[in-house]
């Protein structure tokens, strides 16, 4: 039953991703069902801040929905640039959380808690710039797929780190994608 439910999570994990870069609503919907077949699968294998995480996921579904859906805002769907300061304070409260939810998760039976920590609190910000179009997204995800990777394979999850591998490259070409549509964005202003 966990392989089946795996399998399904992938699928609804890809369709997502891959709506993403065309930047189709529609990746909200494959997002939510995904999410919620994650929440019970990390739970089962005690990555218990990857099943919070989820949680998050499932809520961000909602939000980038409502988000990419406004009516009469025609920047809604405008790709952003966050300056380089903004990007030194997501990294740092990114590793401060990362320490402390680690530090904490080290004392109960979590596994990894440091990298678990870690593939979590850059995946909320990071899906948080995905809901604001944020170009540098991609390369965020990079990275914590990287984590993310060692982590399913750790536990055995071996379908979600094909899917982490799969998923390093769709976020090579969505950043590309987005790169360009935000240099057309650029040209028309």
């Amino acid at each position: 039953m966990m392989i089946f439910l795996e399998i399904l999570a992938v699928v609804f994990a890809l369709t997502y991703l891959y709506l993403a870069t065309k930047q189709n609503i529609a990746c909200w919907y494959a997002a939510f069902i995904s999410t919620s077949i994650y929440i019970f699968l990390y739970w089962d294998v005690s990555l218990y801040m990857e099943s919070i995480l989820n949680l998050y996921y499932l809520s961000m579904a909602i939000f980038g929905w409502w988000q990419w859906n406004k009516k009469g805002n025609e920047n809604s769907s405008l790709i952003t640039i966050w300056s380089s300061r903004v990007h030194l304070l997501v990294i740092t409260l990114i590793f401060l959380l990362t320490f402390s939810s680690g530090y904490f998760l080290n004392t109960t039976d979590a596994v990894r808690p440091y990298l678990d920590s870690f593939t979590t609190w850059a995946s909320v910000v990071t899906t948080y710039m995905v809901t604001q179009k944020v170009l540098s997204n991609w390369l965020y995800w990079i990275v914590i797929n990287s984590v993310g990777i060692f982590l399913n394979l750790d536990r055995e999850l071996y379908l979600t780190s094909l899917l982490l591998i799969i998923y390093q490259v769709i976020s090579i070409v969505g950043y590309l994608k987005w790169q360009k549509s935000y240099n057309e964005q650029l040209s028309q202003y």
